[in-house]
């Protein structure tokens, strides 16, 4: 009876900790999952943030970018 009890608890431990494990591995796959998306979002909005501020488009607009529509103001240099 004695060793039956313990072969229960061992079956039951061994139980537990299986489904602990398993759980934390699925809950690190779906935070994993979840990054990979946000990124897979935000990618194309920094591209297209960086191209509108840093370079002027390729496509042939007449757009010009940020920073050339500041560069004859007066609004980034020192008064005297």
């Amino acid at each position: 009876m004695s060793n039956d009890a313990v072969n229960d608890f061992s079956v039951a431990v061994n139980s537990i900790v299986q489904t602990v494990g398993t759980l934390f591995q699925q809950s690190y796959e779906l935070l994993n999952i979840g990054f990979k998306a946000v990124v897979e979002l935000v990618e194309p909005l920094v591209k297209t943030g960086c191209d509108l501020v840093c370079k002027a488009p390729t496509t042939g607009a007449p757009v010009k970018p940020i920073t050339s529509v500041f560069q004859g103001s007066s609004l980034g240099t020192p008064k005297k």
